[in-house]
């Protein structure tokens, strides 16, 4: 039932006009920052320790916007799932950056693009998928009989998408090797032992290393990306950047720390759009307490 549900409520979001869809999604971010729940107390805890510079009120109107912004990268799932690919392409107005890519792309060492969890990712990935068709890195959802058809409306423009597994991991190592374009999540936290402690805003945070492992391998130059969501429904703004000094780093202290700046940089510049509800900091660094109360902390 649960199946059922969700795609079709995606399929009907697919036909609805994008600024009704944020529409909706502002109307139901309101009523999160009205009501106590779990996703404005993560929001919340996240926003102070990170950004302690703000004062009460700007920390608060923060954690208003970002609520919305979350519903919003719900209710516009289904169009850029969904909807045919020209169409939902349309909705990314404007490009800044993608020469860096193009020149990247031209040295034949590949290009591997960091799109972490800030505006609408899930637009950046169909921007990549038509425009490189990359090598995508993701890990599957839970709900099976929901994975094969997400998976698919995800990669019809012409990305690979594989899994966080060492078979997966192969085919990013190949696709870069070959000269290609390979994506994943830098902010993601990774599973226990492929991943070191590195600062996040100040915090230790469980990082990911792959990354920079395989930037260091093949030579391939690391480009940040990600996706602004437009005011009142107009669509998105995609930028590329090229990452910090040290991201290739021998040393993985010293890379993962580039990698999580270069991450910090983009948030700041667009905080309101960062998903400030994903649990950053689960796994802590050992006789540390835990960042979250005992029940955020425990359940998946």
């Amino acid at each position: 039932m649960q199946y059922y549900i969700i795609w079709g409520f995606l399929h009907i979001a697919a036909w609805l006009p994008l600024p009704l869809l944020h529409g909706i999604g502002h109307v139901a971010g309101n009523l999160l920052n009205a009501i106590p729940n779990r996703l404005r107390t993560i929001t919340t805890q996240h926003i102070r320790q990170c950004l302690p510079e703000l004062t009460g009120a700007q920390q608060r109107r923060l954690v208003h916007a970002s609520l919305i912004e979350t519903v919003k990268t719900l209710t516009e799932t289904g169009v850029l799932w969904l909807r045919p690919g020209p169409r939902a392409l349309h909705l990314i107005r404007t490009v800044d950056g993608r020469e860096l890519v193009d020149a990247a792309l031209k040295k034949g060492r590949g290009v591997i693009l960091a799109t972490p969890h800030l505006g609408s990712w899930e637009a950046a990935g169909l921007y990549g998928a038509a425009s490189f068709h990359m090598t995508c890195l993701y890990r599957p959802l839970r709900l099976a009989k929901l994975e094969r058809r997400v998976r698919n409306a995800r990669a019809r423009l012409g990305a690979n998408y594989v899994t966080t597994s060492a078979a997966g991991i192969r085919t990013m190592y190949r696709t870069l090797e070959e000269g290609g374009t390979a994506a994943l999540l830098p902010d993601q936290e990774p599973r226990p032992g492929s991943g070191i402690f590195a600062p996040f805003f100040g915090i230790p945070a469980w990082s990911g290393v792959l990354l920079a492992r395989m930037a260091r391998r093949t030579g391939a130059p690391v480009i940040f990306a990600w996706c602004e969501r437009l005011p009142r429904g107009r669509g998105y703004h995609l930028h590329f950047r090229a990452a910090p000094q040290g991201i290739d780093d021998a040393d993985l202290e010293v890379a993962a720390g580039a990698m999580n700046r270069a991450v910090e940089q983009l948030v700041r510049e667009c905080p309101q759009q960062y998903q400030w509800g994903y649990r950053r900091f689960k796994r802590r660094p050992a006789g540390e307490a835990p960042f979250y109360p005992n029940r955020q902390q425990d359940s998946e």
